[in-house]
């Protein structure tokens, strides 16, 4: 691996997504990319007694997905790396305990996902690892009952606030060969530029986005159009347009190659405001549905820019602005 410019790590070896798994709930598998996930539930409680225990079953069935698709056991993986919105990161946490594989636990909020996938690469393209799981979840009533107020108490909501995906996604890195291949990643710097509204994620998840992609244009010296999709995590339908705004600021044009996997996740009848967001998002509509596009020829390289807002709610009480940040991972299809 080496550094390029400021901020991108390039590697040097094929490393591979060579499998993945994914999770979701009842909302994301009535949604547009539904068939394209393995695992659906129908009801929030995924068939477990409390909504933090769902989360966990659906970390643990994304796994499982995963590794069932290559024929390989919990004993065949060298790392976990793993993440997710709850303190203290429990679903990872006793994820990692059940399966005692050696773990490192990572948090990003919403860009855990392409964190963990660029740290899973680098292991593997530094010979420090052979296989390495990436994985990370949300559940939409543990992450409200946390961030915002418990689902039963029916606050009202603006449109400017974001659906957390109900969902887990899990990647298997490694050098052998697959049909999507990590070319590069970018990583970024957390942004702040002064958004205090919980209720506001995109306007506060923008700035970083636009930030991460033009430090990774700008380091390897090349445009927008040599992507065939430029795909962030959580911006949705209010985030998305100042994105792209602030991109034409710094000279890229993006509107052409853009979507988000907020936008993509629901559809506008679904009644999730503005769009979806959380940990599962970018994981499940990667490791579903982007691979797929890939696998199949559809897509040819992408670059997956997944956002988080890096805020607490003793924080927000505080009436302290949201730092923010995003991490990139670009993906190519490998031809056969």
């Amino acid at each position: 691996m080496r550094l390029t410019g400021k901020q991108t790590w390039v590697y040097e070896n094929p490393i591979y997504i060579f499998s993945t798994g994914t999770a979701v709930g009842p909302k994301e598998s009535d949604g547009p990319l539904g068939s394209h996930f393995d695992n659906t539930h129908k009801e929030l409680h995924c068939g477990e007694d409390n909504w933090e225990l769902a989360e966990r079953r659906l970390m643990e069935q994304s796994i499982k997905s995963c590794l069932e698709k290559v024929d390989l056991l919990f004993k065949d993986i060298d790392f976990f790396l793993a993440g997710d919105l709850l303190n203290q990161n429990v679903t990872s946490n006793y994820v990692a305990r059940h399966h005692q594989i050696p773990f490192l636990c990572m948090f990003g909020a919403c860009s855990t996902s392409m964190e963990t996938l660029a740290m899973s690469a680098s292991l593997v393209d530094a010979g420090f690892a052979n296989r390495v799981l990436a994985s990370t979840s949300s559940h939409n009533a543990t992450a409200e009952r946390q961030f915002r107020y418990p689902t039963e108490y029916g606050g009202q909501k603006p449109d400017s606030a974001t659906f957390t995906v109900t969902g887990a996604g899990t990647a298997l890195v490694s050098k052998e060969v697959g049909d999507v291949k990590i070319t590069s990643a970018t990583i970024g710097r957390v942004m702040d530029l002064g958004i205090t509204d919980p209720f506001d994620m995109g306007s506060a998840m923008a700035p970083a986005a636009a930030d991460t992609i033009k430090a990774h244009l700008d380091d390897l010296n090349i445009q927008p159009e040599a992507y065939d999709l430029i795909l962030t995590g959580d911006l949705s339908g209010v985030g998305t347009p100042i994105l792209k705004e602030l991109l034409k600021e710094e000279g890229y044009d993006i509107s052409t190659i853009h979507n988000d996997c907020g936008l993509m996740i629901f559809r506008p009848d679904q009644e999730v405001f503005a769009g979806g967001s959380g940990c599962g998002c970018a994981a499940v509509v990667t490791y579903g549905h982007i691979v797929h596009e890939l696998k199949t020829g559809a897509l040819n390289k992408v670059m997956v820019v997944a956002t988080g807002a890096l805020l607490s709610p003793t924080m927000i009480q505080q009436k302290e602005s949201i730092p923010t940040i995003a991490h990139a991972v670009v993906l190519e299809r490998v031809e056969r």
